[in-house]
């Protein structure tokens, strides 16, 4: 596969997590090793580890980590502090469903097991993060099977920010289609959106698709328009963080706009996610809670003061694309097609209906 070289963005062995430091891309490689909640709750803020799957699985394995020095107390005990560190670690991003999602999977995971000891407990956690782990890995080629049948020869795709194999076990969700169709043996351009304002599409998306062998153009966000204009796009296919029962969808600030530049020039529009993306307890858009972010990722530019001083700042990490810009969802199941207030709801809680499909 065109993936297999490049670093993992969450390693778990012998009960030692390590994140790979995505701050320090694309000039260094380095891993530091996870040992407290603290620590593990930084490192996701500062986005150390990033991208809604791998947080969901730094979550999961963060948590079991977190939790392992309480092994030899009372099960009462050890399943408080389970409770109380996994709501401290949902809280570093607050707008990504797939840590909250992870976190609680394993709480629940605790009230549902038989055990006699909290180690017994943690083991059975353990494992329980392990399956996370496993089934990503999994959901993200059926992904990339799924999309990569959109991808025609010789067409232009354009992504923001990064969605790719740095940012879950393996493969990615946006970039899943795009590593599926290469391996097909397809031709076709990516266009990367640098993805201001910490160029996670200069630093991550050409990075890891460059060293894929992918044909690979950065620009800069403001760009798009005129690539879509010069007929350089054919289609679009970004990842996400949450997607609300009708279909709007919180993604990497930026991502609206190039939706409603895709919609002007008619160009389709596709969200490659996991089903644990979707979050039918948040009803539209607006009732997402948006993260906002330190104010000087603005105002200064890889370390060097742009702005000037004391200028106010809004700074949001996300933004929300209204569900009818949307052409499409694309699963581990297939690709969701509207009207999404109801497909949303049959992949969520009907099972899979096969006229959800395209094909």
């Amino acid at each position: 596969m065109v993936t297999d070289k490049l670093p993992k963005a969450v390693i778990y062995k012998n009960g030692i997590l390590s994140f790979l430091d995505q701050t320090q891309l694309p000039l260094k490689v380095v891993y530091e090793e996870q040992k407290t909640a603290e620590q593990i709750y930084d490192s996701i803020k500062r986005l150390k580890v990033r991208g809604a799957p791998a947080i969901g699985i730094a979550g999961a394995y963060g948590l079991i980590v977190s939790v392992k020095k309480y092994i030899h107390e009372p099960v009462d005990i050890f399943l408080t502090e389970l409770k109380r560190i996994g709501e401290y670690l949902v809280s570093s991003r607050p707008t990504a469903v797939n840590l909250s999602w992870a976190v609680n999977r394993i709480i629940n995971k605790a009230k549902s097991a038989c055990y006699s000891t909290s180690e017994e407990l943690w083991h059975i956690l353990e494992q329980e993060a392990e399956n996370i782990y496993n089934e990503d890995k999994e959901i993200c080629k059926n992904i990339g099977r799924y999309g990569a049948e959109l991808i025609e020869n010789g067409s232009g795709i354009l992504t923001h920010c990064n969605a790719g194999a740095l940012a879950v076990s393996e493969l990615g969700t946006a970039l899943a289609p795009i590593y599926t169709a290469l391996d097909m043996g397809k031709t076709f351009k990516v266009y990367a959106d640098e993805t201001r304002p910490l160029l996670q599409g200069a630093r991550l998306t050409s990075y890891e698709l460059q060293a894929s062998g992918a044909d690979v153009t950065l620009i800069c966000d403001n760009m798009a328009a005129y690539a879509m204009s010069r007929g350089l796009i054919n289609m679009v296919i970004v990842g996400c963080d949450r997607v609300a029962a009708n279909g709007d969808t919180a993604n990497k600030i930026g991502t609206m706009n190039v939706a409603i530049l895709a919609n002007y020039f008619k160009i389709p529009f596709y969200v490659a996610c996991p089903s644990s993306t979707f979050d039918n307890m948040t009803l539209t858009g607006s009732d997402i809670v948006i993260e906002q972010r330190n104010p000087e990722e603005v105002t200064h530019f890889a370390g060097v003061q742009t702005a000037p001083d004391n200028v106010k700042v809004l700074n949001p990490a996300f933004d929300v694309t209204p569900n009818e810009l949307i052409t499409g969802f694309i699963t581990e199941y297939g690709i969701i097609i509207p009207p999404y207030i109801i497909n949303l709801e049959n992949i969520l809680h009907k099972g899979w209906k096969q006229n959800l499909m395209f094909k």
